[in-house]
């Protein structure tokens, strides 16, 4: 599976700091998946601007496609 590439798997994102200073990316997914992922500040502002710039290349894209109800 692509970056670009529909899914159907469903998943739960949490963000917030740790006790330890870090910013923890916590992600939940079907089937019992928990993946912690831990970024140094300065790493989690590197992916907010990652995700700030593909945010805004899709908007260029145009409207987003919905997905169909289950």
């Amino acid at each position: 599976m692509g970056i670009d590439k529909e899914s159907d798997i469903a998943a739960n994102l949490q963000i917030g700091p740790t006790d330890a200073g870090m910013v923890r990316i916590y992600v939940e997914a079907e089937g019992g998946i928990e993946l912690p992922l831990d970024f140094d500040p300065e790493e989690a502002e590197e992916i907010a601007e990652e995700l700030r710039a593909a945010a805004e290349a899709a908007r260029a894209m145009g409207k987003p496609k919905s997905k169909p109800k289950r």
